[in-house]
């Protein structure tokens, strides 16, 4: 075992640990957490031990640094997670390999990665990201609709052809009424999530939760939570 190896076999399970603990408090299975570990900034090589340990599910934030990663792991079983803002003019490359779109925050981009996933033969999970900083009708600092937005993105998905409708996602926002408030931020998620589900039962995905307040979202009842640097370490400033 590699010093590298041996570096993220323990961090990831003391992230185990964090999660089974979690889902405990809550009084949830497990199984109902997945992890998604967000492999921004590090290498495929990186990709690959984690496979090793067991990872299934990946996470990118920019296509110039996942495309070429995910063609380097393409022999492995790996769901690939695009979380960060998608530009329209990238959206033919992350189709290519992307699994879900996180990210998805306006109509245009619902029609472009429709567009481009139909071409590719491919069917993609969307979750739309809601911004909890945002003002009715805007978008967040990070991305992401308002609250009210929300219905009118669910229905651009429902009729969208190669693509599918699979919940929400956020990020604790830093400013506004949710800042420093993460588990009422992830409540408030949560309760879009339930109006979401009671027309769109399928759409159940929750994606919330990162290294530092994963225990809040699991708390709240995410099924899904974003974990960095916990998993590979503090990242690399980019260049």
């Amino acid at each position: 075992m590699t010093d590298r190896t041996a570096e993220l076999a323990e961090n990831l399970a003391r992230v185990e640990e964090r999660i089974a603990a979690a889902c405990v408090a809550a009084g949830r299975p497990r199984e109902e957490v997945t992890l998604i570990v967000v492999t921004k900034t590090y290498p495929a090589s990186d990709v690959r031990i984690l496979h090793g340990l067991g990872v299934r599910d990946v996470a990118e934030n920019r296509d110039q640094d996942a495309a070429p990663k995910a063609a380097a792991c393409a022999d492995l079983d790996l769901t690939w997670h695009f979380v960060g803002q998608l530009q329209t003019n990238k959206v033919r490359s992350v189709v290519g390999y992307a699994d879900v779109v996180q990210s998805v925050d306006r109509l245009k981009l619902v029609s472009s990665l429709s567009a481009a996933a139909e071409k590719a033969g491919r069917e993609l999970g969307c979750l739309i990201q809601v911004a909890l900083d945002a003002e009715s009708g805007g978008r967040g600092d990070r991305g992401g609709v308002s609250p009210d937005g929300v219905e009118e993105l669910a229905a651009a998905l429902d009729g969208a052809p190669g693509l599918r409708l699979g919940g929400l996602m956020t990020v604790a926002p830093l400013v506004g009424e949710y800042a420093g408030r993460q588990r009422a931020a992830f409540d408030r998620l949560m309760d879009l999530s339930t109006a979401l589900r009671a027309t769109r039962p399928a759409a159940n995905m929750v994606s919330a939760g990162m290294s530092a307040d994963l225990e809040d979202a699991i708390a709240a009842g995410a099924t899904h939570v974003r974990v960095g640097t916990a998993v590979l370490g503090v990242r690399p400033k980019l260049g």
